[in-house]
């Protein structure tokens, strides 16, 4: 990427592709007696990922993490490019671009650890969660001031929706 700042890529996003653990989640989880995991989800970032699903941005979810839980709550939201189990992340990168016909340069990546580190470096505008790995930070474009699960994606959503002027502040929108 040159050397321009994060916004001014902003207009150019048509994309957003999001991890879970760290990202839409902060990263914790409850284990039950049982074996269960459970995850939280900030519902603040499920508003902007489905304002901007339903203000026809391409959404997708990449994850080395398998929960059922978090499929569903996802796909609730309007989210059907949905990769669980994705160990190599750069193979489902390429995979969903190519079946969206999508070029890389207009992709926002979020992610949080080690495994995202070579998607990141593909996508046109990497960015993390406050908390992120160092790692994760040096290849970033932008490090949200929001942690994981916290509201990171919907910092970086609503920056994107309002460079292009398509957070319309619609607060009749029906979201779960």
């Amino acid at each position: 990427m040159e050397d321009k700042s994060y916004k001014e890529y902003l207009e150019q996003i048509t994309t957003f592709i999001f991890d879970v653990d760290g990202v839409l989640t902060d990263g914790t989880v409850t284990i039950m007696t049982n074996g269960d995991m459970l995850r939280r989800m900030n519902i603040k970032d499920g508003y902007a990922l489905k304002t901007a699903k339903n203000a026809g941005f391409n959404m997708c979810i990449i994850s080395g993490g398998t929960n059922l839980g978090v499929q569903k709550r996802l796909e609730g939201l309007g989210i059907t490019d949905v990769y669980l189990g994705a160990h190599q992340k750069t193979e489902q990168f390429h995979a969903y671009l190519s079946d969206n016909n999508i070029d890389a340069k207009n992709v926002l990546y979020m992610g949080d650890d080690i495994p995202d580190v070579p998607v990141m470096k593909l996508a046109g505008l990497a960015c993390c969660p406050q908390d992120a790995a160092i790692e994760v930070k040096a290849v970033s474009h932008y490090v949200s001031h929001r942690l994981g699960g916290k509201g990171a994606a919907r910092d970086v959503i609503e920056q994107v929706l309002k460079a292009q002027d398509k957070w319309d502040g619609n607060f009749d929108a029906k979201y779960d």
